[in-house]
């Protein structure tokens, strides 16, 4: 098995326990060999490539794996591997800490996976050459100034432009979906426009992070906040990448959190104007050198055989 792995920012998850911890790594096992299947349609999967594989007989050959499957389950979950990879992922975010791509951040996190997996004992660990994005956040804050002061939890979106100097003074518009942001076009613009946008799964509402600025510049908006896209919050924005489309104006754009999207909706289905101050100093540069980081798992009964995992 080759392990390809090309870090950026993430965050320590809780550990979760016992019957939901062992079910979650069953999907995983099933999800990582469901995702070979597509790939070996109408081909032939033996060593000798004596007769088609058909998706029934890979079926029956994944289930062929169920006890070696939970060997590693058992393993992970009650043996000695119990909570090892939880604290392991805690050593690697405390230390090194959020890791952008092209930070200096990520440097360190190429380094130190380097040296964790030679030191795990895996085969052929490397580092490939690559170029990638570098975008810095820069300092930014946003504040509600009308109908009352109150600072505005933010993080600007990956790839967002900056704001003015001076930053941007304007009133809110909140819409809920982008059906409503076009019904309302008018009002929008000249406006900032704030997403409360319902979730429903991270996979259907992430294209408000991904599209929120690209329609609301089409509509003459002057910047876009996003409300977090996550269940729930402890008044944490919740980033990530966004993308920009060549003909479509470019504003800034930051996600904010749940508790102050819902009470900019609330204030404004009351009828209330709202006003907030938004500063971002984001900046794009040309793309970095880095690297991919690349370790085998040699196989012991088909060693030529290749499985590869990417985790960007």
């Amino acid at each position: 098995m080759a392990l390809s792995i090309n870090q950026r920012q993430n965050t320590t998850r809780h550990a979760i326990c016992g019957k939901e911890k062992r079910e979650e790594m069953k999907y995983l096992f099933l999800i990582f060999f469901m995702n070979l299947l597509p790939q070996y349609a109408g081909k032939s999967l033996r060593r000798d490539d004596s007769y088609p594989r058909t998706f029934e007989d890979i079926k029956k050959e994944i289930a062929g794996y169920t006890d070696i499957a939970e060997a590693i389950i058992d393993l992970a979950v009650h043996g000695k591997a119990q909570n090892r990879s939880y604290d392991r992922l805690a050593v690697f975010t405390d230390t090194i800490g959020p890791r952008l791509s092209g930070s200096k951040n990520l440097d360190a996190a190429i380094k130190y996976m380097f040296s964790a997996l030679q030191e795990d004992g895996l085969e052929n660990v490397h580092l490939e050459p690559v170029k990638v994005p570098h975008w810095e956040r820069g300092e930014e804050f946003a504040v509600m100034l009308e109908p009352r002061n109150h600072s505005i939890a933010i993080l600007g979106l990956g790839s967002s432009v900056a704001t003015p100097p001076e930053g941007i003074t304007a009133e809110v518009i909140v819409v809920a979906s982008f059906d409503e942001l076009h019904k309302r076009a008018q009002e929008a613009k000249g406006k900032i426009v704030v997403y409360n946008e319902p979730f429903i799964s991270y996979g259907k509402t992430v294209q408000y992070r991904s599209q929120g600025a690209v329609e609301a510049a089409k509509v003459g908006a002057v910047a876009s906040l996003i409300r977090s896209i996550a269940p729930f919050s402890i008044h944490s924005p919740h980033t990530g990448w966004q993308n920009y489309q060549p003909d479509v104006p470019r504003i800034p754009t930051a996600c904010i959190s749940v508790e102050d999207v819902e009470m900019m909706s609330r204030m404004s289905s009351r009828g209330t104007k709202i006003v907030v101050h938004l500063k971002m100093g984001a900046k794009t540069y040309p793309d970095s050198p880095s690297f991919n980081t690349v370790a085998e798992i040699v196989g012991s009964k088909y060693p030529e055989q290749i499985a590869m995992e990417g985790k960007k």
